[in-house]
């Protein structure tokens, strides 16, 4: 083929968009991935810290097994949807629409610092999700299994949210008759407690990760508690220029979010929350200008009486939402690429390791499953179908991630050295003792080592809890013996080259993440803090004008 002409040279790479780059020995040297990845202080810190993911796995496995039921699955799998992004978005708004706006500011600043801070420490850490097998993992997300698993959003969020009730709760005891109060209080405590355990039911989440979570959930319930209202009365009371104050930290907030060693896509749901905080507050600030003399929760003192006016601002409302969603995502998509590029000459963009510049792509294409907040209008019928069967969850067996495949071939190689051993000092002692034990055979080795299947089970998962865990996980003290060295592959013996071939037949089993785009990062801002400004100020707006406040 031709080279292409000189004038056609420098924009030649756009024309195609180049696919992810893959590691060359992805998995063969185990937690050298992630040396190589890590500055060496975040390196060892998750040196310190994945001998916990292992200690705890069989414990989490022994549990699941205890109590695995068709009706647990079923709770579980269905009350996690109460902990996601997507839930508490759709909660969101309606705060703003039926006169809760106090509650609703709180809710969103206690989500964005729950989303932010668990994401930072998520890709922070790089720790991986225990262990499957022996665990099954039992969720009806398709996107979870690709996030790190320390620690547990679902947890973070469910305990700030369920602690701020409850202080709000213990408020406006005299309001409530006893009966009505201990009801309150134990709905709350379910809501806290539900989530946090069934994580750990479902194989998603261990231990360590769901008591940091509530911890960190804690911590920002009483910050908001502390200090919400102090803060929202001090945004109100000023000019733009603490609006701008606000952004400003916004963006470096951004900025200065940590880089995964994996395509992890929590950094996404971080941006998309931050860009909500900045539409909340330039929207309440704005409509409070707008009704300076009426206090706050009287700007939005709708008329709560008429159930048709409540429907009727709740369906309106989030079909507006939709409607911004889908028309400024394809616009934004369509017109940034030139701009960052644009851009990009100055040195001004924000590069981040697993999104793709827009020096290497000319257009974006169609993308799947790009948003883990709010789903397009096409994938609701699916996603209501998913509640009404709450039998069809997939139930997996496996690694799922990259996080979760370099893990299992981190232990698996460790594994290997330890079954080693053991047969050498299996051989020493019977040259000691004749009558000592026989040394484990290679069979049994090939099957302690080999990985795993990964089937999914959808209605009747009984071929799933019947399966027999594949790998027994091997707990060591020892942070020397988590990474293997280059040797241990074995690149030049025919056990080194089995290795790589169930290493690659791995790697290309689990989910491969899409690729991101640069320009998503800007353009998630701008919607999300488009979906945030049309719940605090423009559907009311709107409301008003139309008649239905």
């Amino acid at each position: 083929m031709a080279d292409p002409a000189p004038s056609d040279r420098s924009t030649a790479h756009l024309s195609r968009t180049p696919s992810p780059n893959k590691d060359p020995d992805a998995g063969l040297r185990g937690l050298g991935h992630y040396e190589r990845r890590l500055p060496a202080w975040r390196f060892r810190l998750r040196q310190r810290l994945i001998p916990i993911v292992r200690w705890e796995t069989p414990y989490l496995a022994y549990m699941q097994q205890l109590c695995r039921s068709s009706w647990l699955d079923t709770y579980f799998a269905l009350t996690a949807n109460l902990g996601t992004h997507t839930f508490f978005m759709t909660a969101l708004p309606i705060c703003y629409w039926c006169g809760f706006p106090d509650m609703g500011n709180a809710l969103v600043h206690m989500l964005a610092l729950g989303v932010y801070f668990s994401g930072f420490v998520k890709d922070l850490a790089c720790l991986p999700r225990p262990l499957s097998p022996p665990l099954q993992r039992i969720t009806m997300s398709g996107s979870a299994a690709l996030e790190y698993g320390f620690p547990s959003t679902h947890t973070t969020n469910a305990v700030s949210v369920a602690a701020f009730c409850l202080y709000q709760l213990h408020l406006a005891q005299d309001d409530y008759t006893s009966l009505t109060y201990g009801l309150l209080q134990a709905l709350f405590y379910c809501y806290a407690t539900s989530i946090t355990l069934g994580r750990m039911y479902c194989g998603m989440h261990g231990f360590f990760d769901v008591i940091f979570g509530g911890l960190l959930g804690a911590a920002i319930a009483w910050l908001q508690i502390t200090h919400g209202d102090s803060f929202d009365a001090w945004v109100l009371a000023g000019d733009w220029t603490r609006l701008a104050l606000i952004v400003m930290v916004l963006g470096i907030a951004v900025r200065v979010h940590s880089e995964p060693a994996d395509n992890c896509p929590c950094f996404d749901d971080s941006v998309s929350f931050v860009g909500v905080v900045m539409g909340i507050e330039l929207g309440g600030w704005h409509y409070g200008r707008l009704f300076s003399g009426v206090d706050f929760l009287g700007r939005y003192g709708f008329d709560n009486q008429d159930f048709f006016k409540i429907g009727a601002r709740i369906v309106g409302g989030i079909g507006v939402i939709f409607v911004w969603r889908a028309v400024m995502k394809s616009t934004l998509l369509r017109y940034l690429p030139p701009v960052h590029r644009f851009v990009d000459h100055y040195g001004l963009t924000l590069p981040r390791r697993y999104f793709l510049q827009s020096r290497n792509y000319k257009s974006v294409p169609p993308l799947r499953s790009d948003d883990n907040l709010i789903p397009q209008a096409s994938e609701i019928s699916a996603m209501m179908s998913r509640l009404r069967n709450p039998r069809k969850r997939t139930v997996s067996i496996g690694p799922q991630s990259e996080a979760d495949a370099r893990e299992f071939i981190a232990n698996r190689a460790q594994k290997r050295r330890d079954s080693r051993s053991s047969f050498d000092a299996s051989k020493s002692s019977q040259r000691q003792s004749p009558r000592g034990a026989s040394p484990p055979t290679s069979a049994f080795i090939d099957d302690v080592i080999s990985p795993p299947r990964t089937p999914s089970c959808m209605d009747d998962d009984s071929a799933c809890r019947e399966s027999k865990p594949l790998l027994q996980v091997h707990t060591s003290t020892d942070p020397n013996l988590l990474t293997p060295p280059p040797s241990d592959a074995g690149a030049s013996s025919d056990s080194g080259r089995e290795d790589e071939r169930k290493t690659q037949e791995l790697l290309s089993a689990v989910e491969k993440p899409r690729i991101r785009y640069d320009v998503e990062v800007v353009t998630k801002l701008v919607v999300y803090a488009g979906i945030a400004w049309w719940a605090a100020e423009g559907n009311p707006l709107l409301f008003r004008w139309v008649g239905i406040a």
